[in-house]
C-alpha cells in the first residue's frame, strides 16, 4: 500500500461515520439484513426461474424476517425499560427539613402542667416565615380552636405535621406543597403564651415525639441540623 503524502488531501476528512447499532440490536439487525437480501435477490430473478422457487422457501424467509423484526422491537422495548428504570433509581431521595431557622427550642414533647404537651414549641419573633418539613397535601389551613391559625400537612405515608399559633397563613386547603415551601408566619394566636411555632407529628392519628421522629429522618430539631438535606446538597 502506498503511503499517503502529507501534501495529498485527506479523502476521509469531513465524512461522517455510520453509527454502530446498539449491541442489544446487533444480532437482529444483521439477521434482518441477511434475510432481506435473500428476499430481494429472489424477487429480482436471481434464481434461474422465479416460478420454480419452492413457495415454502419464500414462506420461511418471510417468517424469518418477521421474527427478526420482532426481536429488534423487543430489544428496543428492553432498552427503553432499562433507561426508565435508571431514571427512577436516580430520583431525588425524600427530603426532611427544619420548619424555620434561628429559633429557641422550648417546651419539648411530654407532660406539662398535668397534661400531655403533644408537640414542641419553637420560639421565634412574630412574623417569622415557617416552611413545610416534608412534601404533602394541605388538609387544614385556618382557625383550629386552641391552636389558633393552623396548617396541617398530610404526607404520602399518611403521617401529618401540625403547625399551630400562626399569625398568618400562606397556603390553602388542598394545595400540594414541597419540603421548604412557606406555609405561614409565626404568631401568638389561640391558647398561646407568646410568639412561637407549635409543631406536632401525628402517625395514624396519634401524636409522636417530633424529636426522635425527625432524628430518624436526618433532622435534629433540638440542634437545628438538617443532616439528610445537607448530604443531598453536597452531592
Amino acid at each position: 500500500m502506498r503511503q499517503r503524502l502529507s501534501s495529498e488531501p485527506d479523502r476521509y476528512r469531513g465524512r461522517r461515520r455510520v453509527p454502530t447499532p446498539p449491541r442489544s440490536r446487533y444480532a437482529a439487525v444483521v439477521t434482518t439484513a441477511f434475510v432481506g437480501a435473500g428476499v430481494v435477490a429472489l424477487g429480482a430473478g436471481a434464481m434461474p426461474d422465479a416460478k420454480s422457487v419452492n413457495p415454502s422457501v419464500l414462506d420461511e424467509l418471510k417468517a424469518a424476517s418477521t421474527l427478526s423484526q420482532d426481536a429488534a422491537a423487543r430489544a428496543d422495548s428492553a432498552e427503553r425499560a432499562s433507561r426508565d428504570s435508571g431514571r427512577e433509581e436516580a430520583a431525588e431521595p425524600e427530603v426532611w427539613l427544619l420548619p424555620l431557622q434561628g429559633y429557641d427550642f422550648k417546651s419539648p414533647y411530654g407532660m406539662r402542667w398535668g397534661k400531655l404537651h403533644t408537640g414542641v414549641d419553637l420560639v421565634a419573633p412574630e412574623g417569622t416565615p415557617y416552611v413545610a418539613i416534608h412534601d404533602g397535601t394541605v388538609t387544614k389551613a385556618g382557625w383550629w380552636g386552641g391552636y389558633g391559625y393552623t396548617v396541617i400537612v398530610q404526607h404520602a405515608d399518611g403521617s401529618e405535621a401540625i403547625y399551630g399559633h400562626s399569625s398568618a397563613l400562606s397556603v390553602q386547603e388542598g394545595q400540594q406543597v414541597k419540603a421548604g415551601d412557606q406555609l405561614g408566619l409565626v404568631g401568638n394566636t389561640g391558647h398561646s403564651y407568646g410568639s412561637h411555632l407549635h409543631l406536632e407529628i401525628h402517625v395514624k392519628g396519634e401524636p409522636q415525639d417530633p424529636v426522635p421522629y425527625l432524628q430518624d429522618r436526618g433532622v435534629d430539631i433540638q440542634l437545628q441540623v438538617e443532616a439528610i438535606y445537607n448530604e443531598v446538597a453536597a452531592s
